[in-house]
């Protein structure tokens, strides 16, 4: 599905599960969080995706929870990833 099609669906949902645990939807950075999973799946394991969003959250919810907050944890995340070598 074309990135133009799925972000507005992605979108719906999104306000939907906010809604659903009473969360701001304006402190979810849509474009960094999937750039982000994305590094991770690439550079480190797939499953190791949808983890990474979840400390990505803990994280930005421990500095406060808004937008600069995910913004931030998102980009050392991808940063982490993009440079983790295996041991």
């Amino acid at each position: 599905m074309s990135e133009s099609r799925s972000l507005p669906q992605i979108q719906d949902w999104i306000e939907h599960l906010c809604t659903t645990l009473d969360v701001d939807s304006s402190a979810v950075e849509l474009r960094a969080l999937l750039d982000m999973t994305r590094d991770v799946a690439h550079h480190v394991d797939r499953p190791a995706a949808p983890v990474s969003a979840f400390i990505v959250g803990l994280a930005a919810a421990r500095e406060g929870g808004m937008r600069e907050a995910v913004l931030a944890a998102s980009e050392r995340a991808a940063t982490a990833a993009r440079t983790w070598e295996r041991s």
